[in-house]
């Protein structure tokens, strides 16, 4: 854990009211995902959403895999549907800090995140529309733009514990 994390941590705490550090919550996680319902139906190779998601992230994505067929949407068993990665340590530190730092900013029309996407669980999710605010990311070089899941995944007991650490991180929530 990083000294930036440790006082974002300890600053939470001090707003919450909670005496012990390691009582206090943090961020475990984050989890970075693509569906690929629609990237396939227009082309079977998926190497551009993996290395897209690997530029991103640093990290190699792993790729979900069908576990029903559904034949209304000409899905089979092992049929590739989606790529996720687990971000956990330093990775996920500098991932937080360039989605708030950066990535927010960039994208188009934003006016603050929903504070209805909490789980009640200590997990936010975000969606974003389209891949190409990561810096990472040449739009030129895509065949089709797609969008992506970020969830972040603490240890908060409720929304509201959550919402406090996420602002201490810098997370730009809308206002009531």
């Amino acid at each position: 854990m990083s000294t930036s994390s440790l006082s974002r941590i300890q600053s939470a705490q001090e707003k919450l009211g909670i005496k012990n550090l390691w009582a206090s919550p943090r961020v475990t996680k984050i989890v970075v995902n693509v569906g690929m319902g629609t990237f396939l139906k227009t082309s079977k190779d998926y190497d551009e959403i993996v290395d897209n998601i690997t530029a991103i992230t640093g990290q190699k994505p792993v790729v979900t895999k069908a576990k029903k067929a559904i034949s209304n949407f000409k899905l089979r068993i092992g049929m590739p549907v989606g790529v996720k990665v687990t971000l956990r340590g330093r990775r996920m530190e500098d991932f937080l800090d360039k989605l708030v730092k950066v990535i927010f900013p960039r994208i188009r029309d934003f006016r603050g995140l929903s504070v209805k996407a909490f789980d009640g669980k200590g997990s936010y999710t975000v969606g974003l529309r389209e891949i190409i605010v990561f810096p990472e990311v040449n739009p030129d070089n895509m065949n089709k733009i797609h969008g992506l899941e970020i969830t972040v995944v603490t240890t908060a007991a409720d929304k509201d514990q959550c919402r406090t650490l996420l602002t201490e991180y810098g997370f730009p929530f809308k206002k009531d």
